[in-house]
């Protein structure tokens, strides 16, 4: 009998790109309202862009300070827990950085940020436990990098379009003192809704794919089936118990779900623990190099086109600030 050709599931990366889409969105959604934002702090125009430099990449450092935290945390007590949990808490101080007064308080929310990003590794390790076949892994691999293009696409374009609404469209906020006070906050409000729309999918309908924890009983995923049979009006194939006795019937190697008491006998926690020493090895350390070297170029050109744009006009003719090979004419000095 030939053996069955593997297949993607579809549905299981549908919830993973929800999941994952809100988190390029409030990433980049900020590069272009930073430097005004950190106009309104009080900082001088030399120092403006210094600032908007540390708030893009106290992100980052704080991102990659607990990305191995998060990992491990993974390995304990489950992907899913730990997906659901990093989105709840990057929403709250995203929301937080969009109410933000003071210079202060903007690191902080954005520092919190990326500390709570921990869902970058986390899913691509969800990912390859749903893809285990390796003909399968090239294109479910390259999934995730393309939602991240599709959310930093619509996170910049809003982003710039919703900020400070009450003079952009004063007919529908001007009479709003909230966002008077707060003319940032659109934005992310907005990233909120992506967020708890991830959160909502993701406790309904995302599986879990640790070995050891995914025989469990998922109450979410109970709720979640409840709700499809309801909307769809339609009752699944009730599962066999196992603890029903068998018939004549009943097939020597029938399809016989495990009961989660047994399973998690079989399936025990492993022990093993993978050593940095095994993980940086000289052919990982050359991956992650070119993958550094890519993220700086594009963060760095993310960040600094804003500031760039944002900054007044320099006048060319008789200007002795205006020389090689820092300053010159054309290209972006036109």
């Amino acid at each position: 009998m030939a053996k069955p050709t593997p297949k993607l599931p579809v549905q299981q990366f549908v919830i993973l790109a929800v999941c994952r889409f809100a988190e390029p969105v409030v990433f980049t959604s900020v590069f272009p309202y930073l430097p005004e934002m950190v106009r309104t702090f009080g900082v001088v125009e030399r120092d403006v862009a210094k600032w908007v430099g540390i708030l893009s990449a106290i992100f980052a450092l704080c991102q990659c300070i607990t990305a191995v935290p998060w990992g491990n945390l993974s390995d304990r007590i489950g992907r899913k827990p730990v997906i659901l949990t990093c989105l709840s808490i990057t929403m709250f101080f995203t929301l937080l950085f969009g109410v933000s007064t003071s210079l202060p308080m903007a690191v902080l929310a954005r520092a919190c940020l990326g500390f709570s990003s921990g869902n970058v590794g986390i899913i691509r390790t969800v990912v390859a436990e749903l893809v285990p076949e390796r003909e399968l892994q090239p294109r479910a691999f390259s999934l995730m990098p393309l939602v991240w293009a599709i959310g930093s696409i619509f996170g910049p374009a809003f982003g710039g379009a919703l900020v400070n609404p009450v003079k952009k469209y004063p007919e529908i906020f001007g009479n709003s003192h909230f966002f008077k006070t707060y003319p940032f906050a659109l934005p992310n409000i907005l990233s909120g809704g992506f967020f708890i729309i991830g959160i909502i999918t993701g406790f309904l309908f995302l599986k879990e794919t640790l070995s050891f924890k995914k025989n469990e009983r998922d109450y979410g995923l109970i709720l979640g089936e409840m709700l499809t049979s309801v909307c769809c009006r339609c009752r699944r194939k009730p599962v066999k118990n196992p603890e029903h006795g068998d018939d004549e019937s009943t097939p020597l190697l029938g399809d016989r779900q495990i009961p989660v008491s047994a399973a998690s006998k079989e399936q025990k926690q492993p022990n093993y623990s993978a050593k940095w020493t095994e993980v940086l090895t000289f052919q990982s350390m050359i991956i992650l190099s070119i993958y550094a070297s890519l993220g700086l170029h594009s963060v760095a050109f993310d960040s600094v086109l804003p500031v760039f744009l944002n900054h007044p006009r320099q006048k060319l003719e008789n200007n002795p600030d205006v020389k090689l090979p820092f300053k010159f004419s054309s290209g972006f000095g036109i």
